[in-house]
């Protein structure tokens, strides 16, 4: 990419100044996030479970193998879009992505009452998923900031915080005055409209020659050093068990709620406070990695999560299911910020996309998990109390195990 002459004098200010390149690239990265994969597709699968349930006859767990197919793919995909990161750029992986993601939502329009056509689709969407979500356009973060790393991550998270927001309350509206099928068509087209613009302008990786020391080789692990490291583990261990628990649960927020008495409206708008909790989440994790070791504020954001869902367990007014989704939310939002802060800090940036994709890959498995044995217990036993209680239990133990990880290494040990 081009870089104009004011860009060129953007790049090379310092991180705090306002004009600094690198917040361009933030803000480009938020918006681009807010409508892709992570945000979108996740947070507004459980608003279309019952139309689509009343639509077709669908079971809620064979609804929910939809959003495990994708994150089966998501799991597959994601080293492989990770190696092509680091070789390629970000640019030009999140583009063919983006384009991809966004004509598979609005295709689901058209579905038909197969359940291999809902499927089909969905494993297409995890395939392109993290190309078009945060794990592109971390890469590109990675390479523009150093002592405000934490915040130009929080910064680009808070756009998924936005658009869980936002989106389920959109969608919700769009169903409720449209329909199911003009809701999956207007979230594809913004998905579109958004993503691919501005990724084209400002989304790219920080040239060699704006480094004070742009001679100096690239620094850090390799993936397969990373590999043979202990705290890489305990990390990928913690995300496995906190993705069973918080896709699961915010997959079946939705359609546990309105069990319980409380309305759609009700219920969608606890969904949006999960995605306002998550940006607040985000912002403050962000601000606070800049400023204390990141274990020990991964361990306080799980705590906060394994509350979320211990209280999601026993909600049944609209008030409670708030305050759970709320906790949740602040947990899903700051876990987002931790994971490739930690990487960054304890591996570089040199294979920093490859052993990001790696530990999504866990992370996406656990995904696929999560809402099918929620589902699946639901349609059991009626219930979904006794699991949130038990993977509560989990993920406050996985919690403790942020607090075994070491001080990160030397700047010249890891190239961070």
């Amino acid at each position: 990419m081009v870089i104009s002459p004011n860009d060129e004098l953007a790049a090379r200010a310092s991180e705090s100044d306002r004009g600094y390149y690198g917040w361009r690239v933030v803000l480009a990265a938020s918006l681009g996030v807010m409508v892709g994969f992570g945000s979108l597709f996740v947070y507004t699968f459980g608003v279309f479970m019952k139309p689509l349930g009343a639509e077709f006859g669908w079971s809620r767990e064979a609804i929910s193998r939809g959003f495990g197919f994708a994150a089966l793919m998501l799991a597959a995909s994601s080293p492989t879009l990770g190696h092509w990161l680091d070789r390629y750029g970000p640019r030009r992986i999140i583009l063919p992505c983006m384009t991809i993601y966004g004509c598979g939502i609005a295709s689901l329009a058209l579905l038909r009452p197969h359940l291999w056509q809902f499927y089909a689709t969905c494993i297409v969407l995890g395939m392109v998923g993290n190309g078009a979500a945060h794990l592109a356009y971390s890469r590109a973060i990675s390479t523009w900031f150093e002592k405000r790393l934490g915040t130009a991550f929080a910064l680009v998270m808070a756009g998924a915080g936005l658009g869980s927001m936002v989106l389920p309350f959109f969608a919700q509206t769009l169903i409720s005055r449209a329909g199911w099928r003009a809701a999956y068509l207007g979230l594809g087209c913004l998905a579109l409209a958004v993503g691919l613009p501005l990724t084209w302008r400002y989304v790219h990786e920080r040239a060699r020659e704006h480094h004070p020391d742009s001679s100096a080789p690239p620094l850090g692990m390799t993936w397969q050093q990373g590999l043979r490291t202990y705290p890489f583990w305990i990390i990928v261990a913690v995300l496995f068990v906190g993705s069973v628990s918080m896709n699961g649960t915010i997959t079946h927020l939705v359609a546990l709620l309105t069990d319980r008495g409380v309305s759609p409206g009700g219920a969608a708008l606890s969904a949006s406070m999960l995605g306002g909790s998550s940006l607040v989440g985000r912002l403050a994790i962000g601000w606070v990695l800049d400023r204390f070791f990141g274990a020990r504020v991964a361990c306080a954001v799980y705590l906060l999560s394994a509350t979320g869902i211990l209280v999601l367990a026993r909600a049944d007014t609209l008030l409670v299911g708030c305050l759970a989704a709320g906790l949740i939310g602040v947990g899903a939002g700051g876990e987002a910020d931790v994971t490739p802060y930690l990487l960054t800090r304890y591996y570089g940036r040199h294979a920093f996309s490859t052993l990001y994709g790696i530990t999504w890959t866990f992370y996406a498995i656990a995904g696929a998990i999560g809402p099918v044995i929620l589902g699946r217990a639901f349609d059991s036993t009626g219930s979904y109390t006794s699991l949130l209680t038990l993977l509560a239990v989990a993920v406050a133990l996985a919690a403790a195990l942020m607090l075994l990880l070491p001080r990160y290494a030397k700047p010249e040990q890891n190239g961070c």
